[in-house]
């Protein structure tokens, strides 16, 4: 048995003390018999999570919390195990149970942030990583991770202010630009948005995930040409990008190459059937070509059956409707 090895009781012994520390109390604290044996199985935890057995390990984290209910450091062990198995609605309420117990715990706060950002409860997210930045000022992750919370739930002001904070803190990170670009196209402060992409893109160098941003802000003030250029780089770099061959196929559609717009939006399809958007563009192409060509009308059944597709994949697109009611007759 763990419990019962020398290294597993002199490991316990080390906690008790660390757990004194901790404490913050100046005077001399007796445990009870289950205390300790509540420190010998989180101790075990520790062994049985060494050597990734996350079950039995839980076991003892749950034996221990059973001696005694308020310690806070098995709850926390509880939530790293479950997050690190991605069964995040348990971490969460591992780490729920750990902070109310220890209010001053960065970590369990960051990582409460964690999952209920990976499960999008973007308050719950928003409530932990507050209070994780209050503990840690000068910690640039969390900041990051609560603007980008922010953002979700469209409270621009917050994440703005978030993100202005982690760029202080760590000025060479794009992320803090590449979100502020986000937040102006949201407010349509276009140009705004285009001077942030600009300046992440700067620090991090050619990044689809900057580059695609940056050709929709082009996009939405008639810079064609240069959105164009910047996503046939996108490209270069990363083929399977499904969002930049999408925007390129519109791109190319407002700089009247239909047949390309058509290839672009292809090959969106290919890479994501349910792209709704690029079965709506692909479908405005084949139109557009079958009214070039004389109303031609295998592209006109191209293209219907394209904005069937669209509309199977994402029904509430009354304007959609009315255009595939137009062309049906």
């Amino acid at each position: 048995m763990f419990g019962q090895t020398r290294p597993a009781r002199i490991a316990a012994t080390v906690l008790i003390g660390i757990i004194l520390i901790l404490s913050g109390c100046g005077q001399q604290i007796r445990f009870t018999p289950q205390q300790e044996q509540a420190v010998s199985f989180y101790v075990d935890a520790m062994m049985l999570n060494d050597l990734n057995d996350y079950d039995k390990a839980i076991d003892k984290l749950n034996a221990a919390i059973l001696l005694d209910p308020e310690f806070a450091l098995a709850y926390s062990m509880k939530g790293d195990i479950y997050q690190q198995t991605q069964q995040y609605e348990k971490s969460a309420e591992a780490y729920e149970a750990a902070t109310g117990l220890d209010p001053w715990s960065f970590k369990d706060f960051f990582n409460l942030g964690k999952v209920t950002q990976i499960m999008k409860e973007w308050s719950r997210a928003i409530h932990a990583y507050v209070r994780a930045c209050e503990l840690e000022p000068q910690h640039y992750q969390v900041h990051m991770n609560t603007a980008q919370c922010y953002y979700q739930v469209e409270e621009y002001d917050k994440a703005v202010e978030y993100s202005r904070r982690a760029k202080e803190l760590d000025p060479k990170m794009a992320d803090p630009e590449l979100l502020l670009g986000d937040i102006h196209e949201a407010r349509k402060d276009h140009t705004e948005a285009i001077s942030a992409y600009r300046r992440a893109l700067e620090l991090e160098g050619n990044n689809p995930k900057i580059m695609v941003p940056l050709a929709v802000a082009y996009l939405r003030t008639n810079r064609f040409d240069a959105a164009r250029e910047l996503l046939e780089n996108a490209i270069t770099i990363d083929p399977k990008n499904g969002m930049a061959h999408q925007y390129m196929g519109f791109t190319l559609l407002k700089l009247k190459d239909i047949d390309q717009a058509i290839t672009s939006y292809q090959t969106a399809v290919e890479l994501d059937e349910f792209d709704w958007m690029a079965q709506k563009g692909l479908g405005v192409a084949y139109i557009m070509k079958s009214i070039n060509t004389g109303s031609d009308p295998q592209n006109k059944a191209k293209g219907l059956a394209a904005w069937n597709n669209s509309l199977e994949i994402k029904p509430d697109q009354p304007e959609l409707r009315k255009l595939l009611e137009k062309y049906s007759n």
